[in-house]
């Protein structure tokens, strides 16, 4: 006599059948459709004027934001071919004011003279011509300056 499995279909959640484990997933109906599917929410709502449209999951969704023209790199117009990390008041501009070193967005520079910058501010900060923290700018009375 050969042993038959029942069909897929014929299960029930009560029991899971031999040889499978309590927490297996729930067999699969004909229609490919889980038989314990959950109902999917209703489709978002329009939100009121005055207010952005609130996401699936909580918080409202984010514009883009468009900025204007992309900054060229100074590097890059005065054609360097080092930077020079003696240059402390020049270097000084790509510190932040908690004497962290400013990020590519931020500064404009190109990926190739961010990385020249990081060495030079690095070494800068070495021979203490740059501070390494903002106690450091306190302590020595040095800003950072803007253009």
């Amino acid at each position: 006599m050969v042993d038959v499995a029942p069909d897929e279909t014929e299960r029930t959640e009560e029991a899971p059948p031999a040889g499978e484990p309590a927490g297996a997933p729930a067999p699969v109906a004909e229609g490919g459709a889980s038989a314990a599917a959950p109902v999917a929410p209703p489709p978002a709502q329009a939100a009121p004027s005055g207010e952005r449209a609130q996401g699936a999951n909580g918080p409202p969704e984010r514009r883009r934001r468009h900025f204007g023209r992309r900054r060229v790199c100074a590097f890059c117009v005065d054609k360097a071919s080092a930077i020079d990390y003696k240059d402390a008041l020049k270097l000084r501009r790509y510190l932040s004011d908690r004497a962290r070193i400013e990020p590519r967005r931020k500064t404009g520079t190109c990926a190739k003279h961010q990385r020249w910058l990081a060495i030079a501010l690095k070494r800068a900060r070495h021979l203490a011509l740059l501070p390494y923290s903002p106690e450091h700018i306190r302590m020595t009375g040095m800003s950072t300056v803007r253009h």
